[in-house]
């Protein structure tokens, strides 16, 4: 099976440019906290920055949307030719400072997304951890279409016990150039790159990922697969984003003489891998928020749906547990007998069922408990997931297929990865 994980061309702006406010966090973060967005776009206004290359998804639907398309089609431009001055021929190995003081390693490169697929049942080497929700691409297609250039966000996960692939390239960081060094904008902790160019190292990084993708080993790791194609990574962060780009590839591609389906920009993405065994990888659960039901009324809504699906509400047993609140008001709910196996697959199933039958109430997924109880009040309410154990994602999605969307959120959102690294498209 070819290598999924590919050395990369990556741009990078040069060494008089700050991370703070060149590097800008995920769109998909603090979309119902517009305030933060208007902070980065203050600390960005007349300065290199990413935040001018992507669209915010606290924009969509907005007035800004239309003239922000316009706008990063031309800072596109306007980078390649003026700020992009710094390549890197292969990968770039980053350390992220986090705010307990944890070091996030990783590995930026190229992922082929001819090893990738979101179709639910498909078994390729990448695969995504969480259910895609289709509707959510078109906006991004929009921006992938014709675009010059592309930053990632997206954090690959490996299964590496062994510690055979990121945790090397760390231990020879002192022989390696220094890309950057420096703080991230409002409170996005501290980041570090290196350059990873060298043959020998390169061709280390190569085995590492084969060794990854060997057949007889993940057989024996996961025994219930046995027969499967071998899972490489799985999609931590940014699945839509990657999804986006193979929409656009399988969109091209069929426009394109055969010479030049290998090597199309387009085939590819860029993306961080990490390793899943890291102590600095947390797995956070994604908090919802119900905006236009009070918690009292959707705790309401929540007890009829539950007894229609022959759940029922046993504090202090075992069964799938969530809190809902909203102000002074908090009700833990520990449901047995539901249909679904995991917490956020009962909550997700109920919140279907709720915008079917409210069509004015709006779901929002928030990272962070004291985010998420913000955003209560009295005529919202935070639903309040449990900790997901990260041992348990793997499994999941080799032997159980996808988990329902936005189960987990790596870290808080303040540690999202910031885009950065830049590869040309054209």
């Amino acid at each position: 099976m070819p290598n999924c994980f590919l050395p990369a061309d990556i741009l990078l702006p040069g060494p008089d440019v700050p991370l703070d406010p060149w590097a800008c966090i995920a769109v998909d973060q603090f979309t119902s906290q517009p305030e933060y967005w208007a902070a980065a776009e203050r600390l960005a206004a007349g300065k290199p920055s990413t935040l001018h290359i992507v669209l915010p998804e606290a924009y969509l639907g907005t007035e800004r949307e239309a003239p922000r398309l316009q706008s990063i089609r031309a800072a596109m431009a306007d980078y390649l030719t003026h700020v992009l001055c710094r390549h890197v021929h292969g990968y770039v190995y980053t350390e992220r400072t986090q705010l307990d003081g944890s070091v996030r390693q990783g590995l930026v490169g190229l992922v082929d997304l001819e090893a990738y697929s979101f179709h639910p049942g498909d078994k390729p080497a990448i695969r995504p951890s969480e259910s895609t929700v289709v509707e959510r691409i078109p906006p991004r297609l929009a921006i992938r279409r014709g675009a010059r250039l592309e930053t990632p966000h997206v954090m690959m996960l490996a299964d590496d016990a062994g510690g055979t692939l990121i945790e090397p390239v760390g231990r020879r960081k002192g022989e390696l150039p220094l890309l950057y060094d420096g703080d991230l904008m409002l409170g996005g902790g501290h980041l570090a790159g290196w350059a990873v160019e060298d043959p020998a190292l390169l061709a280390e990084i190569e085995a590492a990922v084969t060794a990854l993708g060997d057949a007889d080993a993940f057989a024996a790791r996961w025994p219930g697969a046995a027969g499967q194609p071998p899972m490489v990574l799985a999609v931590g962060d940014g699945n839509h984003s990657l999804a986006t780009a193979k929409a656009y590839w399988e969109e091209l591609k069929s426009t394109l003489p055969p010479e030049q389906l290998a090597d199309h920009p387009a085939r590819y993405c860029l993306a961080e891998v990490c390793n899943v065994h890291s102590p600095a990888i947390q797995i956070e659960p994604i908090h919802r928020v119900v905006f236009g039901l009070s918690p009292a009324e959707v705790c309401t809504r929540l007890d009829a749906w539950a007894a229609a699906q022959g759940a029922r509400d046993l504090p202090g047993a075992q069964g799938c547990r969530f809190t809902v609140c909203g102000g002074d008001f908090a009700r833990e709910y520990c449901l047995q007998k539901a249909r679904q196996p995991l917490s956020v697959g009962v909550v997700e199933a109920f919140l279907d069922d709720l915008r079917a039958a409210e069509p004015a109430c709006r779901v929002d997924y928030i990272h962070g408990e004291a985010s998420a109880r913000a955003l209560a009040g009295e005529n919202s309410a935070a639903i309040l997931l449990p900790p997901f154990a990260k041992d348990d994602l793997f499994r999941g999605v080799v032997l159980g297929g996808v988990l329902p969307r936005k189960t987990f959120s790596m870290g808080h959102a303040e540690e999202k990865r910031y885009y950065n690294e830049c590869r040309a498209l054209v």
